[in-house]
């Protein structure tokens, strides 16, 4: 039997795990945009989840059946966290820039927290605020040391407005995760809210996918859209729910720091971007607001 340290190590490996895991899959989806219609990418990558995810959706033995709440909540998840989400972000960064996403993205963990105290009930630590001031900080200087200035055109109001619209969907993605893994079991959940978006994408996928010419598709995009669909709807999804069993909403939330930090490192690493000292610095920030929100508490010592 593993101990409530041992438990909540992996917790924290699940956590930071997923976000990193989504960070290198919304690199990656700028390659699939410019080949898929956005619709289109979304639909093609719930359904091939579905058929991956096809065994999960059963209940595991000893689990309660879903009570109408949980539906609710079930419908909520997959509307905000996969439906809503995809679509402000993708036409978002379309309408702005990355260094946008990245800098508004950075509001997740603030989110979160708000969300969780005032839904959740959850007690805002001193700790954990001050974790979530230095990931929000770390990712800002992040952000801003990858804008270069070089002439680039004002992007529409309405761009920032659905960035900022993701934002929120994933922080309420985050919180109903945690209520949801109170009485469903993470892979249950992640199969049943993939189904939920493959349902409300579908007519918009149909619709794209008629005027779709998929003999341009190349096997290197099936590739990776393939990637993109086990990893988005599958494995991060997953990894979160099971995260989520063992830690309060808001402390999950500045694990969200991994997501433009591993976007960032998979750009130097494999896209032959640099790595300036601002940007060193913002990791920085961002591991010490880890470090902040998850560092034991010192339980005290009965008399």
């Amino acid at each position: 039997m593993s101990s409530p340290t041992s438990s909540r190590g992996l917790a924290y490996a699940s956590l930071a795990a997923s976000m990193a895991l989504v960070g290198s899959y919304v690199g990656l989806s700028k390659l699939l945009v410019a080949v898929f219609p956005i619709f289109l990418l979304a639909w093609l990558r719930f359904g091939m989840a579905a058929v991956a995810m096809v065994r999960w959706v059963q209940r595991t033995p000893g689990e309660a059946p879903l009570a109408p709440a949980d539906r609710r909540l079930l419908f909520l998840e997959s509307f905000l966290g996969n439906f809503l989400f995809s679509i402000c972000m993708l036409f978002g960064v379309a309408a702005t820039s990355a260094v946008a996403a990245g800098v508004i993205m950075a509001g997740i963990p603030a989110a979160v927290a708000l969300l969780s105290r005032l839904w959740l009930k959850e007690p805002l630590r001193p700790r954990v605020l001050a974790g979530v001031a230095c990931a929000v900080a770390g990712i800002v200087l992040l952000a801003l040391s990858r804008h270069n200035g070089a002439g680039s055109q004002p992007a529409p109001w309405w761009g920032y407005a659905l960035l900022l619209g993701a934002v929120f969907c994933e922080a309420c993605y985050m919180v109903i995760g945690k209520k949801l893994t109170a009485q469903v079991s993470p892979r249950r959940i992640s199969a049943l809210i993939n189904l939920w978006g493959l349902a409300l994408v579908t007519p918009l996928g149909l619709w794209q996918a008629l005027q779709f010419d998929f003999g341009q598709t190349r096997p290197t995009d099936w590739g990776l859209l393939a990637f993109y669909a086990l990893a988005a709807s599958v494995i991060t999804v997953w990894l979160w729910m099971k995260g989520l069993r063992h830690v309060p909403a808001q402390q999950a939330g500045v694990f969200s720091v991994m997501l433009p930090l591993s976007a960032t490192a998979v750009g130097v690493l494999f896209l032959g971007e640099s790595l300036a000292l601002a940007q060193v610095l913002a990791l920085g920030l961002a591991l010490a607001g880890l470090l902040l929100a998850t560092w034991p508490q010192r339980t005290p010592v009965a008399a």
